[in-house]
């Protein structure tokens, strides 16, 4: 099991101000998490009250994202870290962004529901909270690769995507057939179609942040790496 733990330095402090960066990331994501739970939870019981909360919780979201990465940009400067410790802070860097703009998405899908536009199609919602679900335990998959910084672990979570992706594509198409049978508002159904790719793209960016978890315990950029490698590297580990 690939594995990276953060180095012993001289200061004390330069590893406490690490290890409090790590655990900043986390403690976001766990927002993001709750985020996104809180929102299928809206969608099951089509509670308006609870998803206002989730877009309103956003903007702290947002403020996380700009403290961390001013936390990147203090220690870069102050402490010029090297090899593991820089690709650590750049990974950081560039995972927060990913998480925030799932945040983003979460926030879209929420104002579905403030809007009072969840599909009346008993399948369409089902399935909706189906692959929100799946998105769900992605992203729990994500984050806890992120933790121990566990690049295999980050390999198999990056695998399922393939699953949410192939029943977004199915939900779509269903989707799409049932837009054209209806009278109903066209615009009413755009945003469920956007809601829709809202949840498809939270799975997109959680594989962002795998890669970025293989690229840290590897030491080395995957995220041009051929299709076909990264599937080797799963089937090694299956």
């Amino acid at each position: 099991m690939r594995q990276v733990a953060l180095n012993t330095h001289i200061s004390g402090t330069f590893n406490t101000e690490l290890e409090n960066l790590r655990n900043s990331v986390l403690t976001m994501g766990g927002e993001v998490e709750l985020q996104l739970n809180q929102t299928l939870e809206a969608i099951r019981e089509n509670n308006g009250g609870l998803a206002e909360r989730v877009v309103l919780n956003d903007l702290k979201i947002n403020s996380m994202e700009i403290q961390i990465d001013q936390e990147c940009l203090r220690i870069i400067a102050k402490r010029h870290p090297t090899a593991s410790d820089l690709r650590l802070i750049m990974t950081i860097s560039k995972a927060v962004t990913d998480i925030e703009r799932m945040g983003d998405e979460i926030e879209r899908i929420a104002r579905l529901i403030t809007k009072n536009k969840l599909p009346v199609s008993e399948t369409i919602k089902s399935s909706m909270i189906l692959i929100g679900d799946r998105v769900a335990a992605m992203m729990r998959g994500t984050f806890d690769a992120f933790a121990r910084q566990d690049g295999d672990a980050a390999l198999r979570v990056y695998d399922q995507d393939n699953r949410i992706d192939s029943e977004y594509k199915k939900l779509l198409s269903y989707t799409t057939s049932e837009m054209e049978k209806s009278k109903d508002d066209m615009q009413d159904w755009l945003d469920v179609l956007w809601s829709l790719r809202s949840l498809e793209r939270i799975g997109d960016r959680c594989k962002n942040v795998c890669e970025y978890v293989v690229s840290l315990s590897e030491g080395k950029d995957l995220r041009h790496a051929a299709i076909e490698s990264m599937q080797q590297k799963l089937d090694e580990l299956s």
